[in-house]
């Protein structure tokens, strides 16, 4: 049956929490409340929680739990490791090199480094969304510190080759850093294989809760200085009393996606295709970034000559985005379509649906009715 409430198609903002990870949440919100860094029966035996729930983080990214950070999110990851680094650096490199379609946090952290006095080279994509290996060959150099490259574009489903990027990284002695945060859950993360030194995700991309994530820190990694200083929890990469209810249910969150990756891929993908070949039927239309390397739950799709907040609007209880969530109030182009070469006005034709282990057959064929609908419906109008 379909949802008649809503349909919801923007997982790449935000997803549903799991049933089963609130149902581990609930108890460490009533019965173990205990504060897990106090000495007494109550805190020990909450941190005893906190520990298997770091070591399901660990497990999912083939990573020691001791490597594994909890913060807030990956905005306060991603802020903490380049800050973090830039402040403890005492070596001569003074440069960072990102990509130019990363997101909205990565980029105002590196404007706002750039303001201090670092050196920060925004590389260029291709028209796929990828990014090309020679350049970053000829920009990077000894005075590189750090290379930031997301694994999956969180708008149009790019995954990236982080690995290949690591590798050029490492001839150079820069150190490396993915944004995984739309990776995780989707795809099989390895740090071991990829390599990088830091690894950011936020629990609430994968149904778990909002406000709660962190980075995988390789213990062989430049160990920089922190960003919060207080208690020293969390090894002292962390102060502040640590967000048991949210790391409960992000290592729920954790198992299952380690259970059920395969599974939702399969079936995800078959309904990602089902909506992608039938909206491609319409006249015009254009799928945005790579047909190969891009995870299988993000459809980027441009309508010319539509303008996308109209057709979301008109959608009305079918919620889907032409972009960023963290960008949706702003009229403009989206920043990562335009630096892969389309114009103003096709960006602001183009729509994304990005769907979950959630979404039925149902749901994907009332949107493909309904999506076909209004377009016909402006293109006969005076709109067209």
């Amino acid at each position: 049956m379909i949802n008649t409430s809503y349909i919801y198609l923007d997982n790449a903002s935000t997803t549903r929490v799991d049933d089963k990870v609130i149902k581990e949440m609930i108890p460490f919100m009533s019965e173990f409340y205990g504060n897990s860094s106090s000495s007494h029966a109550l805190g020990i035996e909450t941190n005893k929680n906190i520990i298997i729930a770091r070591q399901n983080v660990a497990k999912l990214f083939n990573a020691e739990p001791k490597e594994i950070i909890f913060t807030s999110g990956a905005t306060e990851a991603i802020n903490t490791i380049f800050k973090g680094l830039v402040a403890s650096n005492r070596t001569k490199r003074s440069q960072i090199i990102t990509v130019t379609t990363e997101h909205s946090a990565v980029l105002d952290t590196c404007k706002y480094l750039e303001e201090i006095g670092v050196d920060v080279i925004y590389m260029p994509v291709l028209e796929s969304g990828l990014i090309d290996l020679c350049e970053l060959r000829k920009v990077i150099s000894e005075k590189t510190l750090l290379v930031s490259v997301m694994l999956v574009n969180n708008e149009t489903g790019v995954i990236q080759p982080v690995k290949e990027v690591t590798e050029i990284a490492r001839e150079f002695g820069a150190l490396m850093m993915t944004d995984a945060t739309q990776a995780v859950g989707k795809i099989s993360i390895d740090v071991q294989d990829i390599d990088v030194d830091y690894l950011v995700f936020s629990g609430h991309k994968f149904h778990g809760p909002k406000g709660i994530g962190g980075y995988y820190h390789n213990s062989k990694a430049f160990n920089f200085q922190p960003l919060i200083h207080g208690g020293g929890q969390e090894k002292g990469r962390r102060s502040g009393t640590l967000n048991v209810p949210g790391i409960i249910g992000l290592g729920k969150s954790c198992e299952i996606c380690l259970n059920e990756i395969e599974k939702n891929k399969s079936s995800i993908k078959k309904l990602r295709d089902l909506l992608e070949n039938e909206l491609l039927v319409i006249e015009g239309a254009f799928i945005n970034g790579d047909k190969e390397n891009r995870v299988y739950n993000i459809l980027n799709i441009s309508f010319p000559d539509i303008e996308a907040d109209i057709l979301i609007k008109m959608l009305n209880n079918i919620c889907v985005s032409n972009g960023s969530a963290c960008h949706s109030e702003l009229i403009e182009p989206s920043h990562v379509l335009r630096a892969m070469g389309l114009s103003n006005k096709d960006a602001f034709s183009s729509i994304r649906f990005s769907l979950s282990k959630y979404n039925t057959e149902d749901e994907i064929l009332y949107t493909i009715k309904k999506v076909k609908e209004i377009i016909y419906q402006l293109k006969t109008s005076n709109y067209a």
